[in-house]
C-alpha cells in the first residue's frame, strides 16, 4: 500500500463554525417543515387555503376562507411557547433575546386583535405540536375546529356578517382537551 493511499475511511474536511449572522440568516419564516407539514395535511383532507396572504394583518402562514380562519404556525423558540423543551432565553446577549421575544409576542397579540377586527377567526398551532407522531392529533382538532367556524359563518346573516367583529371566536366545550391551544382566541 502506498504512504498515499486511503485507509477505505472517508477523508473529512473540517468545517469552520458558522457564525451568528450565517445560522440566523439560514432560519426562514414561510416554507418551514412544520408549516409544509400542516399544509399538507390540510390540502390531503380537503382544506382549502391560500398561504401568506398579504392583504390581511401579519401575513398569516394559512388562510382558510371558508371558515375566515387565520392560521399562524409559530416556531417554539421564535414566540416563545412557555412550557416547551424549545422555550429557552439564549445566555449571550441575554437582553437583546428578552427584549426581541417581548417584541415578537406583543406583534403577535395585536396582529390576532387586528384579525378580530376584521372579522376574522385566529388559530396558532406551535411547531412541537407539528413532531410527525403529534400532526395527526393536532391537525384532526384544527380540522374540527375549522369545522366549526365554518357552519358559523354559514349560519350567519349577511348582515351579521357586515359587522364582522368577534369577540370569542371559538367556542370549546371540552375542557379537557388537550388540543385547546389550537384557538389562540380560547382561554380555559
Amino acid at each position: 500500500m502506498s504512504a498515499g493511499a486511503d485507509t477505505g475511511k472517508a477523508r473529512r474536511r473540517r468545517r469552520k463554525p458558522k457564525s451568528v449572522s450565517e445560522v440566523m440568516a439560514s432560519i426562514h419564516s414561510q416554507g418551514t417543515g412544520p408549516e409544509m407539514s400542516a399544509r399538507h395535511w390540510l390540502w390531503s383532507h380537503g382544506y382549502r387555503y391560500r398561504k401568506n396572504d398579504t392583504s390581511l394583518p401579519g401575513k398569516p402562514d394559512i388562510v382558510v376562507s371558508a371558515s375566515r380562519t387565520a392560521i399562524f404556525i409559530n416556531g417554539c423558540f421564535w414566540h416563545q411557547h412557555e412550557g416547551c423543551k424549545s422555550y429557552s432565553t439564549p445566555h449571550t446577549n441575554t437582553e437583546f433575546w428578552q427584549s426581541k421575544f417581548k417584541r415578537n409576542k406583543e406583534r403577535d397579540a395585536r396582529v390576532r386583535e387586528e384579525l378580530r377586527a376584521l372579522g376574522w377567526r385566529t388559530m396558532v398551532i406551535w411547531e412541537c405540536q407539528l413532531r410527525p407522531e403529534e400532526v395527526e392529533k393536532t391537525m384532526s382538532e384544527a380540522a374540527r375546529l375549522l369545522d366549526m367556524a365554518k357552519e358559523e359563518w354559514a349560519r350567519s346573516s349577511p348582515k351579521a356578517r357586515a359587522k364582522t367583529s368577534i369577540s370569542k371566536p371559538y367556542e370549546i366545550e371540552d375542557d379537557e382537551s388537550r388540543y385547546a391551544y389550537a384557538a389562540e382566541d380560547y382561554d380555559p
